[in-house]
């Protein structure tokens, strides 16, 4: 363990000391995300943070290949170089799409390239088990097991990033998540179950070590990681799960269910946000709105809906983040408990779904509301001002249509009698001179 905590220590240390230079490198140089209805900050955001966090990486992988404990690792393998090549790769596509926005087909396309290079450096899945029915290991083709990794590294990325909404919550659920991860990989090697050539409690390390290092100026709300953070985390547990549960041939108690379940806790913590993204796509298809524009409708806002503050609602969802964890290593250190963790996660599931997932009404009004935002940010850019659009949309005024349907006012309608009178009584005596 003395080689973990000193890898660790080096995370946190760099990742803490470069995340001020980024922020004043970030207003410097105008790497900032202005407020928005969608967001819960009144000022202009630095959102490059994921650099910080992504030299204190590479700052404990060098660390770590000089420690003798880690020397299987690094000597003859070449898993190291490809995940630094991937993370690097999965950090470059989330800073040029928050520096100047990425078409999301480019954007997955960089996802398809930094999983493509880990899997051509080793770092792929080998084994794959089906939960809960017995089946036997099934051995991944040549062909599969590179398609596997991929799509299990964008899911991963995409469940990060998507949890990225409040100040503090990928980073804190990374945290978490990240040690349940170490825990698991360190009581299978052990007992004799993981490798010593295994990568997965390092990396799970070194991303606990990176957050831990961020999370006090992400939590404070002086800095966001952007998709350059969250992607890049997003790649890093999907290696520690491909590496742990990827290449697991064993009977051991908790190896199938852990190994769903780090692809779960995002998953099933991101379970109403991932459904409301789902439903307000296809919302998006049918109304004829482009499907990438994001929408105010995810966990977190609906938690906020109920009255908890962001703070809060962070908490809360680190609160189930550690309920999943603990539910996946209960099996793993007590050898009993297996049939727990699936009605525990079903149970977790439900819940969330009947708190959280809107009716028929609440949809419409949400949908209702996203309209009338839009509207509003529209004629902001379009020049006038809210109320002289709202008044070009809607009409005269109801005075002004009341007194067009009446007609005239009554001391207009006595005007226009007595001019008449005047212009017959001036045609009257033009006669009688004339005559």
């Amino acid at each position: 363990m003395g080689g973990y905590a000193v890898v660790l220590a080096v995370a946190v240390l760099v990742t803490f000391g470069l995340t001020p230079l980024v922020r004043r490198l970030a207003v410097r140089i105008g790497a900032v995300v202005p407020p928005s209805p969608r967001g819960v900050h009144t000022v202009p955001m630095p959102n490059i943070g994921g650099a910080a966090m992504f030299v204190g990486f590479l700052a404990a992988m060098a660390v770590a290949s000089q420690i003798p404990q880690f020397s299987e690792m690094f000597n003859g393998s070449s898993e190291p170089a490809g995940l630094m090549l991937g993370a690097g790769v999965m950090f470059a596509v989330g800073a040029l799409d928050d520096l100047r926005d990425v078409s999301p087909p480019a954007k997955l396309a960089g996802m398809v390239l930094a999983a493509s290079l880990l899997s051509l450096f080793g770092v792929s899945m080998l084994f794959f088990r089906v939960p809960f029915i017995g089946w036997e290991t099934v051995v991944l083709s040549p062909d599969l097991a590179p398609l596997a990794t991929v799509i299990l590294v964008i899911v991963f990325a995409n469940a990060i990033n998507l949890i990225d909404g409040l100040d503090g919550l990928a980073a804190g659920t990374v945290i978490i998540a990240g040690t349940a991860l170490f825990l698991y990989a360190d009581r299978l090697f052990k007992n004799g179950f993981l490798e010593g050539s295994n990568i997965a409690p390092l990396v799970a390390i070194i991303a606990v070590g990176i957050c831990v290092g961020f999370l006090p100026f992400n939590f404070t709300g002086r800095i966001m990681m952007g998709d350059e953070g969250a992607l890049f985390l997003g790649l890093l547990l999907a290696v520690t799960t491909i590496t742990i549960g990827g290449r697991a041939d064993y009977q051991y108690t908790g190896t199938t269910y852990f190994f769903f379940a780090p692809l779960f806790i995002p998953i099933v913590i991101l379970g109403v946000p991932i459904i409301d993204t789902a439903f307000s796509f296809f919302r998006r298809v049918a109304r004829r709105r482009s499907f990438a524009v994001a929408d105010k409708d995810h966990l977190h806002h609906r938690l906020m809906r109920l009255g908890h503050g962001p703070r809060r609602t962070v908490v809360i969802l680190w609160l189930w983040t550690a309920l999943l964890s603990g539910l996946a290593l209960l099996p793993a250190y007590t050898n009993e408990g297996n049939a727990l963790v699936p009605l525990g996660i079903m149970a977790l599931a439900l819940l969330l779904y009947a708190f959280f997932f809107p009716g028929k009404r609440e949809a419409q009004a949400i949908v209702a509301e996203e309209e009338r935002e839009l509207e509003e940010a529209q004629a902001r850019r379009s020049g006038p001002s809210g109320e002289e659009a709202q008044a070009r949309r809607s009409g005269p005024s109801g005075e002004e249509a009341q007194a067009r349907r009446s007609g005239p006012s009554g001391e207009e309608a006595q005007a226009v009698p007595a001019a008449g009178a005047g212009v017959v009584e001036m045609r009257s005596r033009r006669r009688g001179t004339g005559s």
